[in-house]
């Protein structure tokens, strides 16, 4: 089920903190609730997932982009992401969250988040997300010069360049074994 008590709490927490711009990092407190734990009793992976929206909505909130894409009827929606877990965040473990823009492209724009507990890094995520309208992808600079933001986005780190060159080689959709191929057709 998705933690909408934690979102709400989150959302209203950060109702009054300091605008933030574009590529400003927000940064949150969470606890591992039991509910959030796999059977080797640490934060479950795509659970992990889930709680990074608890970084990405009060950070768009935040920085204007919820009501820039409000005003609009644009959306955002994910596009693509990886994931590095490095150590584990077990139950009633606190945790923070840090949540940055990194920059965006032609069509996409690029966020990295990660979890940290005392002072070590746990996991991180490298983000892709599509700003969406009627007509389908907006482009990103479109969406940060409705927020206010006139700058380009700086470069896309080497280490972001390459993830999305070798995520372009996938194909899509992607190729089924024999097996397989019978029990997606129906």
């Amino acid at each position: 089920m998705y933690p909408l008590i934690r979102f709400t709490k989150e959302m209203l927490k950060f109702r009054n903190a300091p605008k933030l711009g574009p590529l400003d990092s927000h940064i949150s407190t969470h606890m591992c609730w039991p509910w959030d734990l796999d059977p080797w009793i640490e934060l479950n992976n795509g659970r992990t997932l889930t709680l990074y929206d608890l970084g990405r909505i009060p950070m768009a909130s935040r920085t204007g982009l919820i009501g820039a894409l409000r005003k609009n009827g644009w959306g955002i929606t994910v596009a693509g992401n990886s994931t590095r877990y490095r150590r584990r965040i077990r139950a009633f473990e606190r945790f923070t969250m840090v949540t940055r823009m990194i920059g965006w492209d032609r069509r996409f724009m690029y966020m990295e988040q990660s979890m940290w507990r005392k002072g070590e890094c746990c996991n991180h995520m490298l983000l892709r997300g599509a700003f969406t309208g009627p007509k389908g992808i907006v482009s990103p600079s479109e969406v940060f010069t409705a927020v206010g933001y006139h700058d380009e986005s700086p470069a896309l780190p080497e280490w972001v360049r390459a993830w999305i060159a070798a995520d372009a080689q996938r194909p899509w959709p992607p190729e089924v074994a024999p097996e397989a191929r019978e029990a997606i057709r129906g």
